[in-house]
């Protein structure tokens, strides 16, 4: 046996014999979970006044809550809703929680979708860049950090790269994020920054 490979550190051996910071750990997932439940209420009522001019085969599948304890090491919860995931053709709103990072809000479009909705995009470059989106640059769509390589600030874009980056990619990713620090404000926050994205879909 490597003794090297099971030996704890000080630090480890503090923690391994403490329960609370485990039950304090799953209090706060529950809560999390709570929020994004809070959450989906309102943003389901808020498109209540843009069914009509929403995809049907999107509203018509129902919210999703996940969870998992490994997203690059660390729990997180996802919120997806609306969300609709068809081979290329993909529309969703994720709304997420990564534990010691952030809240964060995504807009996912793929396909029939992107094609859908680039010129409404395209023309609420301004109000996007404003309040400070960032636009997905990795070739891979299911990562959600925000390290270089994977999103880049709308900051650094003018309308007519934007532009170009919609068509030339075979999906779009928008996102915005919060610290963890605006804990008590992070419902409100995501809720109007779903309000901006689902504004900039009907623009």
């Amino acid at each position: 046996m490597d003794k090297a490979k099971i030996r704890l550190s000080q630090e480890e051996a503090e923690l391994v014999v403490n329960a609370e910071w485990i039950l304090t750990k799953n209090a706060i997932l529950v809560k999390a979970n709570h929020l994004l439940g809070e959450l989906q209420s309102g943003q389901q009522a808020y498109l209540q006044s843009y069914l009509p001019v929403l995809p049907p085969e999107v509203m018509q599948v129902s919210a999703k809550i996940s969870k998992g304890e490994n997203y690059k090491g660390l729990p997180y919860l996802v919120l997806d809703y609306p969300r609709y995931f068809e081979k290329e053709n993909q529309f969703a709103i994720r709304s997420m929680f990564w534990w010691g990072n952030f809240f964060s809000i995504t807009l996912q479009l793929s396909g029939i979708y992107k094609d859908k909705y680039a010129a409404a995009i395209e023309r609420s470059f301004d109000r996007l860049q404003q309040e400070d989106f960032f636009i997905g640059v990795s070739t891979d769509q299911w990562e959600h950090h925000f390290e270089a390589g994977n999103y880049c600030s709308l900051q650094e874009y003018d309308a007519r790269s934007f532009s170009h980056h919609i068509h030339d990619k075979e999906f779009l990713k928008l996102a915005k994020r919060f610290p963890l620090a605006h804990w008590n404000e992070a419902g409100d926050l995501l809720l109007a920054s779903f309000s901006s994205v689902i504004k900039c879909l009907v623009a």
